[in-house]
């Protein structure tokens, strides 16, 4: 260390203070103004950049909000248009059995008409059929009966008296 006080010289110093004063001068000159430029560019270019993801980031809560809005209008409607489907679907249900309770009513009808108009016609083949049997009948007991000359005499006076009756 004594060694560099004792080897000190003025005009080394000198010399060397001009160049490092000239040397800052330079930098100042060429260097230091674009140097603060283009930290004052990245600067800017940061700032625009926080405000752009700013506004990004209230774009996307807007949408966000929209996109909540538009899935709560879409329930509403598909809500909507399911409660309307049961209703029509009820609806459609209700109709049918009242169709079917009416069609079945009315074949009920039909059938107890049929089988009236049907116990009719059996009546009236049976009334056919016991009348025909009992002409037959009456009619072999004629014969029978009215063989003798006797016998019809006593059927003549007999049907006489009743009809007299009656």
């Amino acid at each position: 260390m004594e060694k560099l006080i004792n080897d000190f010289s003025f005009g080394l110093f000198f010399w060397q203070t001009l160049i490092f004063v000239g040397l800052i001068f330079l930098l100042k000159k060429f260097a230091w103004k674009p140097i603060l430029d283009a930290v004052n560019e990245r600067e800017e270019g940061i700032r625009n950049a926080l405000l752009s993801a700013e506004n990004a980031k209230k774009e996307m809560q807007n949408l966000q909000a929209d996109n909540q809005r538009i899935l709560q209008e879409a329930r509403l409607e598909r809500d909507s248009l399911l409660k309307d489907a049961r209703e029509i679907k009820d609806k459609m249900i209700a109709d049918a059995k009242n169709e079917a309770q009416a069609q079945g009513l009315k074949m009920i009808e039909q059938a107890k008409a049929s089988i009236e108009s049907e116990k009719n016609a059996a009546m009236a083949e049976l009334k056919l059929q016991v009348s025909s049997l009992s002409l037959a009948i009456a009619e072999k007991v004629l014969k029978e009966e009215l063989s003798n000359k006797e016998a019809q005499t006593k059927l003549v006076e007999k049907m006489l008296g009743d009809a007299k009756l009656n």
